[in-house]
This record gives C-alpha cells, structure tokens and sequence, in this order.
C-alpha cells in the first residue's frame, strides 16, 4: 500500500486517534497515491498508525478512517460506518424528527461526510477526498437502510475547493426532492430549500437551543439577529413572543423566513423585518432607544480557520456589546458562535469584555449546544463547532 510518513515526533496526535494528519507534518509520500485513495500512515520509526484517504491539496493531507491494521477500508467498513450512524440516531430520537443529521463526519467515523434527512429526502454533502471516493456507497446505504426515497447532493462549499474538488449539486439516487420540503418543530413549521438554501437547507444543529427561546419567549420583546430563514423568530412565536423584530441581510432569506411565518399561522405583524447589515443596524436600533427582553445572536462563521480568531474576536465583541445594550436588565442574552476556531472559554471571554464594556453585569444561565443528531466523538472536539450562552443582563 502507498505510504505517507511522518516526520520525528509528529505522531502524538494519531496515536491519541485524532484523525487528521496535517500537511507539516508529512516527511514524504510513498507511491503518488491519487486524491482519495486509501493510504497507510506511519511513523518515522516505520510504526503504523493509521489508514485514511490521501489529499494532496488540503491542508489536512489524511483522514484517518481506520486505526487498526487488521481493518481494511473498503466499501463493507463504509457501509458498517453508515448503519452505525442510522443506529445511534434510531436510539438518541425514537420518534423521529422530520428534519434530522444522519451522518455528522469525523464524530460517525465518516470524515468530510455529512448528511440531513428532511422527511422522505436526504441531503448528502461531501467536502473531503474521502466522502468523494465513497459517496455513491454512502447514497446506496441511505435508500437501503436510511429508508430515504432520494439523496440529492449539496456539495457546494466553498471548502471543497481547498480539497481540489469542483462543486456538485443533484440527484445521486432516488427520486428528486420537491422545490420545498416542509418540516415540523413543536407548533413551528419549515419550509426548507434542500436545492438553494444555505448548507444543506436549514441549521439543524439549533433544534434544541430554538425549543431553549421558546420556553423563554412568553410575553417578552424578541430580538433575533442574523435570522436567516426565520428559525429562532419562529420559536419565539411558538414560545407565545410578545413580538419579535427580525435582522438578516439577505432578501432572499427573510422572504423564506415570512413564508415559514406564515405556514406556521403566525400573524403577519407579529414580526418586524429589517433587512441590512446587522451591525449598523443594532446602531441605529440603539439610538432609536429601542429595548429587547431576548436577543439572540447566531451569526456566519466569522472565523473559518484559526488564523482568522483575532479578527473574528472583534466582530464577536462589537455584536455583543450592542446586543448587551439594547437588552433590558434582567433580560435574556443567547449568544452562539459555529466557528470551531473560537472555543467556549474564548467565547466567555469575548462576552464579558462584551459586558464591561457596555456596560452591564451577567450571569451564564447554561451552556448550549448543538442537537444530540450532532455527536462529538472524544477523540474529535472540533465537531464540537457550534457553542453558546445563554446570560441574564444584570
């Protein structure tokens, strides 16, 4: 088999199974393995280590997708991973959600591989070499085993192109997902656009943090900042808001999130809409001498990788001091960050500089996470990407 060796001493992360072999850390490459295909990595000494799929344009050279040299990676260990996945879903959500993450990449033991099922339709996204060579194993698996009519491909982040890979949308098997597919949330519903919307269509990772603001909504003044398609508004709604006042940038996304408004039978006038750029538009908000009993905050990705944490830091900062200052005391504070690059003490620490700067006082009510659909291995804290807060404003 062809072979990547490290160099001397750069082995501690794969023997503690971390899956990702970082290019820096290569010696050299044995054999001009081709993108995706299954090489052995070993150590300086000649060690094994591990067997993963070889990328020699990303930055992440391997992925590991077996430790053990008796296991061979084929088509039967993909096929193993997928229905292991199916499992644990089957177990964590006996009565199934209508919109659920079947395969959540390195944390399922598939990395680059992620797929959300949205009633009868899956939604397969690669962004490695190694979801490439084994999509069509892991489209097969869905319709046998995942009891999925269809798997329509998103493969379309700007990601792929670090991997050398062109983006790729469309039907891989099965029937072909209708314009919009409607899911359901407690008293809220979804209209998801598998084909155009963002990621795979919807964020699935906020599912409990929504149910979270709507036992938190009962006749409060909501804020919801960076509201995409409507799902934290929606929430409130449900939650009983006394009203909610909506800001996203996006025309396109704010008319989907009065869509779901209304398909939920949400009054129209229960949301103001502003569209434009969030940060100056908690300035004008703030000068206006508007007040808000919540704020939630679910911004972008300010921070795809780790050289971009300083910068993200400061953007992270600026929202949260406005947001801090247009909440009443005593007012609910839930901020989120997806960058995995900014871990939760980073984020604590940009949240009370945030507060002394307002300034204001607050206490951290709990932790929030992403959906239990969106595992974390041990071995793999990134997949960990999506923290929060939740603060009272003292």
């Amino acid at each position: 088999m062809k072979r990547v060796v490290l160099k001397l001493g750069r082995d501690k992360s794969l023997r503690r199974r971390h899956p990702w072999v970082f290019s820096g850390a290569v010696a050299r490459v044995d054999g001009g393995p081709q993108p995706g295909e299954t090489v052995e990595v070993v150590a300086a000494d000649g060690a094994f280590l591990g067997r993963g799929a070889y990328s020699p344009r990303s930055q992440i050279r391997v992925r590991i997708l077996s430790f053990d040299p008796a296991v061979a990676v084929d088509e039967a260990l993909i096929a193993s991973r997928l229905q292991h996945a199916l499992a644990y879903r089957a177990r964590q959500f006996p009565v199934r959600p209508d919109g659920l993450r079947l395969v959540h990449g390195e944390a399922d033991g598939l990395p680059g591989v992620v797929v959300d099922r949205y009633g009868e339709f899956a939604v397969l996204q690669c962004t490695a070499t190694s979801a490439e060579r084994w999509r069509e194993v892991i489209a097969a698996g869905l319709i046998a085993h995942g009891g999925c009519r269809g798997v329509y491909e998103r493969s379309d982040a700007e990601v792929r192109e670090l991997e050398g890979l062109p983006a790729r949308c469309g039907v891989v098997r099965g029937a072909e997902p209708p314009p919009s597919i409607e899911i359901t949330e407690g008293a809220a519903r979804y209209r998801v656009d598998v084909r155009g919307g963002h990621k795979t269509g919807f964020y699935l990772d906020q599912r409990d943090n929504r149910a979270r603001l709507a036992t938190l909504a009962a006749g409060r003044e909501v804020l919801d900042v960076f509201a995409y398609t409507g799902g934290f508004t929606c929430a409130a709604l449900a939650g009983g808001a006394a009203g909610v006042t909506a800001i996203d940038s996006s025309h396109e996304a704010l008319a989907r999130a009065r869509d779901n408004v209304a398909a939920s039978g949400f009054a129209p006038g229960a949301v103001e809409w502003l569209e434009g750029d969030a940060f100056a538009l908690l300035r004008e908000l703030h000068a206006q001498g508007r007040r808000f009993d919540v704020v939630v905050l679910d911004p972008p990705k300010f921070a795809p990788t780790a050289k971009h944490v300083q910068r993200a830091a400061r953007a992270y900062k600026d929202v949260n001091l406005w947001a801090l200052r247009l909440l009443r005391e005593g007012g609910t504070l839930l901020s989120f960050s997806c960058s995995a690059a900014v871990d939760p003490a980073l984020l604590q620490s940009i949240v009370a500089g945030a507060a002394l700067d307002a300034p204001c006082a607050g206490r951290i009510g709990a932790w929030l996470h992403a959906a239990a659909d969106h595992p974390v291995a041990l071995n793999f804290p990134e997949a960990a990407y999506l923290k929060g807060l939740q603060l009272e404003r003292g």
